[in-house]
């Protein structure tokens, strides 16, 4: 395990013999007691000092260093000091400026406080990635750039689109990076670039950046390529081929136990592909292991809405597939006995840095959904905190949901397996949804709340952990293509805020009391003259709230909200 660097902005100037510092020490204690006002001297340092850098922001937040706040994927900001239920609202609320960038923003925007940018000072730090393949950061509270980068190789290009119009009209950076503020000199932030270059060929790169300039880390970036064994989807000599330009890095990043997970979705269901996750190694970029889910079959990617890999406590890693291939003969263990687990929701171990499948469920009617595109893989899994059941006993539970419309809750320690007669599940709810799900939920003090396309946002409260099997409070208004992925921002168990955002011709920001969902607080479209709207509607964005601001992407920029002046 390599040791972390102190951080430089905490390091002296200078280094100074020990003979040195212990005489400045006692000096210094000299001058203390004397009452006199030491002056150091150093015949080695200029004659002019440069000024101090500016104090700290005075508020820094919450860091947000991954996808809807943490390996849970909860959504919840429990920090939130600022806002409350009494001052979001159109006349206290609104949108303070827009950030304007070179392409998309279909990652989550993150966020680091009080971080110090050489010659620049310290600042709250707002981290933006671009379908143009770039990376900025911006100071999170004026807006000012403050370092950008490209992704780009010389003589290239970002991706076309490949003729799905999925993410159109270019290909950079799709999936939301994941930040290590240890990592490095002074924090590193993980980043999948897609490129093309002048001969045609396609690319997938890990970048890391360093979180004060954006420069490479690590040696890197590392090419992208894998091959697993099996006869599915673009094999050859016994093993699949990863083929980078039949895939995008769709799902958010993962940084577990040192490493980075990254999971692989298709171009619209243009096949050759296959389920692909792997893991690389933090500090050296290096590939350290690869599973794949359908290898001796076809399709079954990650894709999740850009919803991020899930992670528990112990390291296991829970998704939900896409449509693929299942094998229904099952062997000894009840697995599927060509290793093909398409249309499933998977327990993944990371034991010993080997990623295997450790169990997974698998819904009776698999063949049925599979062949009509009504996966389980488009939406993403939430891990919920332990909970007691009527009887006594902890249960440790996921929830996901896809097109479908029903709510699927296993139990992590025995999720279900795989039954052709019915769901040997921990609970599942049908029709809970009027819609197909494209999005992730959030979780907030026993309730978990779920966004469907053309729905209303619900929330299903949780008792002697089960879901209720019918809301107890929805919105008003119902969200159109994708639905919406929720975020939660409280203080504590307080002042409880649900965030949504709008697709559409104009974005639209909602804020809604998250015990009372039917009480709207805020929508950008409420204050006269169009003074909040922030731009075109953009697909599968999720608000990101720290330091009584949101942050919301676009197709063209970041909206940022907050209290007004």
């Amino acid at each position: 395990m390599i040791l972390k660097r102190i951080r430089t902005m905490f390091m002296p100037p200078t280094r100074k013999s020990r003979f040195v510092r212990l005489s400045i020490f006692g000096v210094a204690l000299l001058a203390a007691f004397l009452g006199l006002h030491l002056v150091s001297c150093n015949s080695n340092s200029p004659a002019k000092q440069p000024p101090p850098p500016p104090p700290p922001p005075g508020n820094s937040g919450v860091n947000v260093n991954t996808y809807h706040n943490d390996t849970t994927r909860s959504g919840q900001n429990l920090g939130e000091t600022i806002l409350t239920l009494s001052n979001v609202n159109s006349s206290s609320f609104g949108k303070l400026f827009v950030i304007s960038v070179d392409g998309k923003v279909d990652a989550e925007p993150l966020y680091l406080t009080q971080i110090t940018i050489p010659n620049q000072g310290m600042h709250n730090v707002l981290y933006v990635a671009t379908e143009h393949d770039s990376v900025y950061g911006f100071d999170a509270d004026s807006g000012a750039m403050l370092w950008q980068v490209s992704m780009l190789g010389a003589g290239e290009t970002t991706s076309d689109d490949h003729g799905c119009g999925q993410v159109t009209p270019e290909i950079g950076i799709t999936s939301t990076p994941v930040i290590d503020p240890k990592a490095g000199p002074h924090g590193s932030i993980y980043v999948v670039a897609m490129s093309k270059d002048g001969s045609g060929n396609y690319h997938q790169r890990l970048h890391a950046l360093d979180v004060t300039t954006g420069a490479e880390e690590f040696g890197g970036p590392h090419d992208i390529q894998a091959s697993f064994p099996g006869s599915g989807d673009n094999s050859s000599g016994g093993n699949v081929i990863f083929a980078p330009g039949q895939y995008e890095e769709r799902a958010s990043l993962l940084l577990l136990n040192g490493v980075v997970y990254t999971a692989w979705t298709s171009h619209c269901d243009f096949r050759p592909y296959t389920g692909w996750i792997m893991g690389f190694d933090q500090s050296t970029l290096a590939q350290v292991s690869v599973l794949n889910v359908t290898p001796n079959g076809s399709e079954g990617s990650v894709w999740m809405s850009g919803a991020g890999l899930a992670a528990d406590a112990s390291g296991n890693i829970f998704l939900l597939d896409a449509n693929g291939t299942f094998d229904t003969a099952l062997d000894a263990n009840g697995f599927p006995s060509q290793g093909d687990f398409g249309n499933a929701f998977l327990k993944i171990s990371t034991a010993n840095q080997r990623l295997a499948v450790a169990d997974y469920f698998e819904m009776f009617n698999q063949g049925a959904e599979n062949g009509s595109d009504e996966d389980l893989g488009s939406g993403g899994a939430l891990l919920l905190p332990d909970l007691t059941d009527s009887s006594g006993q902890t249960r440790h539970l996921a929830v996901g949901a896809g097109k479908d419309s029903n709510i699927y809750v296993v139990d992590r320690d025995a999720m279900g397996k795989f039954n052709p007669n019915t769901n040997n599940i921990y609970q599942e709810i049908q029709g809970a949804l009027s819609g197909s799900v494209y999005s992730m939920p959030a979780y907030f003090n026993n309730v978990v709340y779920y966004g469907a396309y053309g729905d209303s946002i619900k929330a299903f409260a949780i008792s002697n952990a089960k879901l209720a099997s019918t809301p107890t409070s929805q919105t008003g208004n119902a969200f159109g293509y994708p639905g919406a992925t929720p975020s939660i921002s409280a203080n504590g168990s307080s002042n409880a805020i649900l965030w949504a955002a709008e697709n559409g011709g104009s974005a639209v920001l909602h804020a809604y009391d998250a015990t009372n969902l039917s009480h709207e607080l805020y929508n950008s479209n409420q204050a006269s003259g169009g003074r909040d709207q922030f731009g075109a509607g953009n697909k599968f964005i999720t608000p990101m709230i720290t330091n009584g601001k949101v942050y919301v992407g676009t197709t063209n920029g970041v909206g940022v909200f907050g209290l007004l002046k």
